[in-house]
């Protein structure tokens, strides 16, 4: 039997294993696909499971069910390629033929003492799970403070406000604003959002020091007081891709051929934020690529050589609890009900494995 192992059962796992059993898996093949959780965690939305305005069960996508699709649970410890195997922890080395590492991200600290320590994070359902508990055991009045003003800190923010309307909410960026990387014309609305909602926007703040309920800026001798902190300024692949002696990008990504896989090992491939890719990191853009993944492989045990094209992302969405929201598509910038509306159909679409 050859044998196809994918680690990572997300946005990029799921697609490259749905579209192998949309294409069809050959009688002598069987594919497996590996992860922690027994279900897919929808990651793009821990944000509101922090917040408390939704369930776990709510996040959770079944795996897809197939005669040639194997599901195992556990945790990967680590891959030899040179002897083609995958190390779980207390299941032993499985072999492989054909490998897909989409294995997703973790936070990077930026080497900030005390911010793995005592800020809590939205990185995995468990991580998620725990800042819930955290944000949602505080009294009233209580202070949260949200060290990242990108999209995922947006959403915290936004949604918190929602959820505990009587918490003092404050966003903490090194930039001069919230949504930096996005056009002024929705840094502005997102702002003018907070605002009207009473969300404290603070810009230029270079922690580097973070204590049980105190955040140290460095261009500052005050101290910022807090009772909970909320990480959401940077991820990086996880450990086991940090630890690859391979070429990567500067972020840490592996460096990929145009087949997505890795030049030394041309039967590994690498996808989502695992990947170095011409764009930033997202579930969408996972899909997109693990969609391609499967191309290729399929092709391959047809004897056909694969052809791909350029992967088109379609754009970004951000919510502002639920009735607001923003977007980006090309060069158009979306506001108000219906970014977040257009949203509430891609969620949708995730769950049923619809595009």
């Amino acid at each position: 039997m050859k044998r196809v192992i994918i680690l990572g059962g997300g946005y990029g796992g799921q697609s490259v294993a749905n579209e192998l059993i949309e294409r069809g898996i050959p009688s002598d093949t069987i594919v497996t696909l590996i992860d922690r959780m027994p279900f897919q965690g929808l990651k793009t939305e821990y944000y509101a499971l922090a917040a408390g305005t939704v369930s776990d069960h709510q996040l959770r996508v079944a795996f897809p069910s197939d005669p040639k699709l194997l599901l195992m649970y556990g945790e990967v410890l680590d891959v030899d390629m040179e002897r083609q195997v995958v190390i779980m922890e207390g299941q032993g080395e499985l072999e492989y033929d054909s490998l897909v590492i989409a294995l997703g991200c973790t936070d990077k600290f930026h080497g900030i003492t005390g911010a793995e320590e005592y800020a809590c994070t939205i990185q995995t359902f468990s991580a998620a799970r725990n800042t819930y508990q955290q944000l949602n055991d505080l009294k009233a009045y209580g202070q949260v403070s949200i060290v990242g003003g990108g999209l995922s800190g947006v959403e915290v923010a936004a949604e918190l406000r929602e959820s505990r309307p009587d918490l003092n909410i404050r966003i903490i960026d090194r930039g001069p604003s919230v949504m930096s990387a996005f056009p002024d014309k929705l840094q502005n609305y997102v702002a003018d959002w907070f605002r009207e909602h009473n969300v404290e926007m603070i810009g230029h703040v270079a922690l580097n020091k973070i204590e049980p309920g105190i955040l140290h800026d460095s261009h500052s001798d005050k101290p910022i007081y807090t009772d909970v902190t909320v990480w959401t300024a940077g991820i990086q692949p996880v450990e086991l891709v940090q630890r690859m002696d391979l070429p990567k990008d500067p972020s840490g990504r592996l460096v990929i051929n145009e087949l997505h896989q890795l030049p030394a090992y041309t039967n590994v491939y690498i996808v989502g934020d695992c990947a170095s890719l011409p764009f930033a990191p997202s579930g969408q853009a996972a899909g997109a690529q693990g969609k391609q993944v499967a191309e290729v492989i399929h092709a391959i045990w047809n004897g056909h050589t694969p052809k791909l094209g350029k992967i088109k992302l379609k754009g970004t969405l951000g919510s502002l609890g639920k009735k607001a929201g923003f977007g980006l598509m090309g060069k158009t910038a979306l506001m108000g009900r219906v970014p977040r509306l257009l949203k509430t159909g891609v969620l949708w679409k995730s769950k049923h494995h619809i595009g």
